[in-house]
């Protein structure tokens, strides 16, 4: 910032983040503090399934204040609540990445469940149709690998038994 007697002048640096990522490796551990102070520690953290544990982890890595979700979603069924909070899990572990839907070599993954009872009883699917039109999951809802998609599914179970079964 310059400042003189008739105005001060901010000036906007950026920086890209593979570059702030390069400089926190090669720095000191006085650098890294800097960098830490200047971008927050989660930035150099490089694996997403270490900065996200919880759904206040996911809306901290996509720059959503927590409030702002609650009042958002606080009269929201628990399934349509749950269905906000998954399409951000995805979008928050998949670090920007969208599938290509006319690549039908680019895998896409999803989180399975078995879902039911002891007794048996749960989920079904009956088909008598000779000609089935099947989508086991919603296209938003997809994983670019399958580690990421076991993990959602793990880390996030109980959402997504709000979203499955509410």
């Amino acid at each position: 910032m310059y400042k003189n007697s008739k105005s001060i002048i901010m000036e906007k640096l950026e920086i890209k983040k593979d570059a702030a990522i390069a400089a926190y490796e090669n720095a000191k551990n006085s650098g890294k503090q800097l960098l830490e102070d200047l971008f927050g520690k989660n930035i150099f953290i490089k694996d997403i399934t270490d900065r996200i544990k919880t759904f206040n982890d996911v809306l901290s890595e996509l720059k959503i204040d927590p409030q702002d979700f609650h009042n958002k979603t606080y009269q929201m069924e628990a399934d349509t609540k749950a269905y906000e909070q998954v399409k951000l899990i995805v979008k928050a572990l998949n670090e920007g990445w969208l599938p290509d839907w006319s690549n039908s070599n680019e895998y896409k993954y999803y989180p399975y469940f078995k879902i039911g009872s002891p007794s048996g009883s749960g989920f079904s699917y009956c088909d008598y149709v000779v000609w089935p039109a099947l989508s086991t999951v919603g296209s938003r809802l997809c994983f670019k690998s399958s580690e990421l998609a076991r993990y959602a599914g793990e880390q996030f179970e109980d959402i997504y038994k709000d979203f499955l079964t509410q």
